[in-house]
């Protein structure tokens, strides 16, 4: 569950120029719903290839297909202790909520009174470099603060923490009325939600005390949440691992299991003055840990899924959106790849080696999501749940005359998609703000759009926020620039065909290489120095080669994205009105999509089968040393120094990695795993190989597993490892130690 946020949006095609972004759109306050259909039977625990399934017509889904992602709005509270024999009350979902925190990209959690933040290591990498002095290595060495004025500020690093949620969804659905266009009611809600948010913050005091609202869509627009946050600002690296540890097993052991990663971070969060953060607000650090079967709950922020699309939408990212989102990702893995053989060491190195990380779980990631959509067993299970859910709506004449029609009005529509595919393929991450495009193109599309708008006389106040936007463009090398854009015009002979008049347009019988170096070579806008000046000078112009080539393919480009914008707009408003359907049949008892909003996920500490044998429900340092003795040195598995020569002292038995059924997906990296007592006995890291199709569909019946750091392992590895004794003290005792030398004389009295 690498940090692939910052990728995945990149790749959005609500990033395409001129697109909007608005919310879906919502329908009519609801007739009082009919009681729910039974919950549809569970499929067989053991994993079925579709060779294995008699017949797909007699696949059923199960009652959890769409997830476990509960919101804190609405918590199971019947459910888990239907489940479970559990009943929280509202006084330990309130502890859970504020114990937990949303960080760039990941989740976090407080786990003392300090102020001290666990979170993954990929989670706080580039934090990691970031704080990094020079001649230091501190991703691949490691960093321990062995008091806190060693403890190193991350600029721009934040952590959000969930403080109040309010129901708005009267306000922004009364903000509708009179709307009669989608456009009408994008225009309107995006404008409900915003005065919402300013009204609300303005009520906390503003930005400026500290806090950020955001307007949260449930149920693609059934229902409107507001979420205050109180943001912290001050953050500081305590302690990180070495990366052969936080990455243990590298690009090879992405998204399996068993595992063997200590894949942790601690920062720590200070308070205006300077101080440690005092909070009564974490988790307890669990010293007993867990044992198979037992169960457990995951506090954090799912960035997003598509649980809720229809089995026509899931067909076509199966054939057209998925697989060329993959391949954009290989090509441009591929040109960094090439473009670090040439680099020495030192921080662009390590840079170019983050980007090629997020590729790379991005790459396992679709990989595993193209196979789960190819697979007939999948998708025959979804087509279930549809015919259920229409038949459901099928036995209210009411229902079924507002909402029936909209399936197939909706495959409709997919298929005037499909007319589109090439031009998706081609334009994919075609953008200013993706980091999968050459910057000189990125800002090229900005210019080409400034120098028009330029000349049919548009004022100053327009041209300056245009310019503003070109120049937060950030430079990258030039070496990755032209190799990006090669790889984009390898993309439009791909999609486009050799003999497609663009391609000769753009080639005119030459190599794709030859002409991204001439483009990157001579245009202004491939650093950012160059670009300002041709801004100030007024000599920017449409002879610049990198705004000829966006001439070339934007009307084209353009004729694309008005066109996908117009069925896009269709989906949102009948996805919209699908979602308040299944809100009035189904309520809160099947959970919202994911948002990268805060969510609770249970499930319970469990082993699996696999390749012909059984995972087991944990994993040990064991394991760690004999993947080390089984690959060797310079491998992927690789270990430091120190761990080839632990004290005698440094139990291998202890529990490293531990595996559970709970509901997980990017954007839980660094989650708190908690027990029923709010005691963290884990942290999520990723999941298992089977889990890659959690996007569209839960499945722990067929393997479906998140992988997490066993609480004992971590604490087992600052103990003997680090000799972080003061952050041991810290995690068992809730006491803030100074300095290392404090914390040793406090273990030594035996205090």
């Amino acid at each position: 569950m690498k940090p692939t946020l910052r990728v995945l949006l990149s790749l959005s095609l609500a990033l395409l120029v001129g697109c909007a972004t608005s919310q879906p759109t919502t329908t009519s306050e609801a007739p009082a719903r009919p009681a729910p259909p039974p919950p549809p039977t569970t499929v067989p625990e053991a994993p079925l290839s579709p060779r294995m399934v008699p017949s797909l017509d007699t696949v059923r889904a199960g009652r959890f297909d769409n997830g476990k992602m509960w919101t804190f709005d609405d918590p199971p509270i019947d459910y888990f202790a239907e489940a479970y024999g559990f009943r929280p009350d509202s006084a330990w979902f309130r502890e859970a909520r504020l114990g937990a925190l949303r960080i760039p990209g990941c989740s976090a959690s407080f786990v003392s009174p300090n102020g001290l933040v666990m979170t993954n290591h990929h989670c706080g990498r580039e934090a990691v470099v970031a704080v990094s002095r020079p001649g230091e290595n501190l991703l691949d060495n490691g960093f321990y603060a062995r008091s806190l004025e060693e403890e190193r500020r991350a600029e721009d690093y934040y952590a959000d923490q969930l403080i109040e949620i309010r129901d708005v969804t009267d306000e922004v659905y009364a903000a509708l009325e009179g709307a009669e266009t989608d456009a009408e009611r994008a225009m309107a809600r995006q404008r409900a939600i915003q005065e919402i948010e300013q009204r609300l913050l303005e009520e906390k005091g503003g930005e400026e005390a500290g806090y950020v609202v955001e307007v949260i869509s449930l149920y693609n627009g059934a229902k409107y949440s507001a979420y205050i946050f109180k943001r912290y600002r001050d953050m500081r690296l305590v302690m990180a691992p070495e990366l052969q540890l936080g990455y243990f097993g590298g690009d090879p052991d992405n998204f399996t299991y068993p595992r063997y990663a200590l894949d942790v971070t601690f920062f720590r969060i200070y308070d205006k003055n300077g101080e440690p953060l005092r909070t009564p607000h974490y988790f307890r650090w669990s010293r007993e840990g867990i044992e198979e079967g037992d169960v457990v709950f995951v506090i954090g922020n799912p960035g997003s899924t598509s649980r809720l699309q229809t089995v026509a939408q899931l067909e076509f990212r199966r054939d057209v959106l998925e697989p060329a989102i993959l391949r954009l990702i290989q090509t441009r893995m591929a040109a960094l790849r090439d473009y670090l053989r040439e680099l020495p060491e030192g921080p662009e190195r390590e840079e170019i080696r983050n980007e090629i990380f997020s590729l790379s779980n991005a790459e396992k990631l679709y990989t595993g999501r193209v196979k789960g959509l190819r697979d007939p067993y999948i998708i025959a299970r979804r087509r279930d749940a549809e015919r259920r859910f229409r038949e459901a709506l099928r036995r209210d004449s009411t229902l079924a005359r507002k909402y029936d029609p909209l399936f197939d009005r909706m495959a409709e529509l997919v298929n005037q998609q499909r007319d589109y595919a090439a031009e998706l393929q081609a334009f994919l991450a075609f953008n200013p703000n993706s980091s999968l495009s050459s910057t000189a193109i990125r800002r090229a599309i900005l210019a080409y759009i400034y120098l028009n708008r330029q000349q049919a006389g548009a004022s100053d106040e327009q041209l300056a926020e245009l310019r503003d936007e070109i120049l937060s463009v950030d430079d990258q090398p030039k070496g990755v620039q032209w190799r990006y854009l090669k790889a984009r015009l390898e993309d439009f002979v791909r999609y486009f065909g050799e003999d497609s008049r663009l391609v000769d347009q753009i080639l005119q019988g030459r190599a794709p290489e030859a002409v991204a170096r001439y483009i990157i070579d001579n245009t202004v806008l491939s650093d950012s120095a160059r670009t300002a000046q041709a801004l100030e000078n007024g000599t920017l112009t449409m002879d610049d080669p990198a705004v000829q080539f966006v001439a070339t393919v934007w009307p084209r480009f353009q004729t694309f994205q008005s066109a996908w914008a117009g069925i896009s707009a269709q989906q949102q408003e009948i996805a919209s009105q699908l979602g308040r359907a299944r809100y009035e049949v189904y309520g809160t008892s099947v959970p919202p999509d994911a948002t990268f909003s805060l969510r609770i996920a249970d499930g319970v500490v469990k082993g699996y089968s696999y390749n012909g044998t059984m995972a087991p429900p944990y994993t040990t340092f064991y394991g760690l040393y004999d993947r080390y003795y089984a690959f060797g040195p310079g491998t992927d598995w690789d270990l430091p120094e120190r761990w080839l020569n632990p004290p005698e002292t440094f139990d291998r038995s202890t529990p490293l990695n531990f595996v559970a059924t709970a509901d997980i997906i990017g954007g839980n990296s660094g989650s708190p795993v908690i027990n029923p007592n709010l005691e963290v006995v884990g942290l999520i890291f990723d999941g298992n190989i089977e889990s890659l199709p959690a996007d569209y569909i839960y499945m722990p019946d067929r393997g479906m597993r998140a992988v997490a750091v066993d609480v004992r392992g971590i604490l087992e590895a600052l103990d003997e490892i680090y000799d972080a004794d003061r952050l041991v003290l810290e995690l068992t005792t809730g006491q803030l130690v100074r300095s290392e030398e404090e914390a040793d004389a406090l273990m030594n009295s035996g205090r």
